[in-house]
């Protein structure tokens, strides 16, 4: 499905849920390839906290998805075809599991809206604070994609947090494209970066400065959180965790998730290459993070 064929993405009228009132809405939108998988499971072991079972929704991507890797509503219909086929009794699978009943949720999304908000509101708790969806796809909705997100928010009421998870450009662009191998079989990193180099799609996964810009024009400085890869465990998870209001559990500074199974050293002409095209990212974010930017960055 074309984000043209979503008639509600220029009119948010989501039905407002009371339950949702006053609960802190947190969405980290990336990037991909910068822990969002470790920060999905930190995320669930803390108190006050309810995280969707979907690890990536893929609702506003859904709905503006001139840069989507995949389409996200034929995904989401083969997710749940995936739990309706498993062995068992089907509506006992149904009740005792949350990824099943989470899956016929996001199914739901595809033609109602109001299904994303009521998805979260049946996963809340007595203690839930902050309620969280974690889809680094989100990083290229652009900023019409951002205003639809706010307005959708803010029709529930809910306090919004937008994360912004940075990882050093040419790094994140090489665990990327080592990445899509397991996305795309057949794709050999070593022999294909120079095509998706050149990639628009690729490449909007790596232009934080537009990003950043996009998101600033939809929502409040106060209501952005920026972190970054290389310091985010653990110094960053308990920074976030101090502006959401909750105390993080003891944080797992050892496991690694959602590791991307081709390992490869950057050779050295992408290497330059790769410096090259991202040259005005790293201008970008020096000029805006000034020295908070980690030593480990490329700069």
């Amino acid at each position: 499905m074309t984000e043209h064929d979503h008639p509600d993405r220029d009119r948010p009228g989501f039905r407002r849920i009371p339950d949702l009132d006053g609960r802190t809405f947190l969405i980290c939108i990336g990037a991909m390839k910068a822990a969002t998988s470790w920060l999905f499971a930190q995320l669930q072991a803390t108190n006050g906290v309810t995280v969707s079972p979907l690890k990536e929704v893929h609702f506003f991507d859904a709905r503006f998805a001139t840069n989507a890797l995949m389409d996200a509503d034929a995904m989401a219909m083969a997710r749940l075809a995936f739990h309706i086929e498993q062995p068992g009794d089907k509506p006992a699978n149904l009740r005792r599991r949350p990824a099943f009943r989470a899956s016929l949720d996001r199914a739901r999304m595809i033609y109602d809206p109001n299904a994303y908000f009521e998805h979260f509101a049946g996963l809340c708790r007595a203690d839930t604070k902050v309620l969280a969806d974690i889809t680094p796809a989100y990083a290229c909705i652009g900023a019409e994609g951002f205003r639809y997100m706010r307005a959708a928010i803010a029709s529930q009421r809910m306090r919004p947090r937008v994360l912004f998870i940075l990882r050093d450009p040419v790094d994140r662009l090489w665990s990327h494209i080592r990445f899509l191998r397991q996305l795309r079989p057949g794709t050999d990193p070593i022999c294909d970066w120079p095509e998706l180099l050149e990639d628009p799609v690729t490449l909007a996964r790596s232009d934080y400065r537009q990003t950043i810009l996009d998101l600033e024009e939809a929502f409040a400085p106060e209501e952005i959180s920026y972190l970054f890869h290389e310091t985010l465990i653990p110094d960053g998870f308990r920074r976030l965790c101090d502006e959401l209001g909750v105390r993080p559990q003891a944080i797992d500074t050892e496991t690694r998730y959602n590791r991307t199974e081709f390992n490869a050293e950057l050779p050295a002409p992408a290497r330059v290459a790769f410096r090259e095209a991202l040259e005005p990212q790293y201008i970008f974010c020096i000029k805006y993070f000034g020295g908070h930017l980690p030593s480990e960055w490329q700069v």
